[in-house]
């Protein structure tokens, strides 16, 4: 009987997020113009988040980065 097949992601010691995304990356690394402009304004993003504290909601902040979203609420 054979060993079952393990992923090579995972014999990196990674998850398949972190897999996906340096894959994702690569990929868009190597592409030329006008395709590399057209993926980079797709990517980014806007939302507002705010929290409600005693049942009155604090004044929205908006998020434009994943480093703001980490810390926002």
């Amino acid at each position: 009987m054979t060993a079952p097949a393990t992923s090579f992601w995972r014999i990196a010691g990674m998850t398949y997020l972190q897999y996906a995304n340096r894959a994702a990356g690569s990929v868009r690394a190597g592409l030329k113009e006008p395709l590399k402009s057209k993926l980079a304004a797709q990517g980014q993003f806007s939302y507002k988040v705010s929290s409600w504290t005693n049942g009155e909601q604090s004044p929205k902040i908006e998020i434009d980065t994943l480093d703001k979203a980490g810390k926002a609420v």
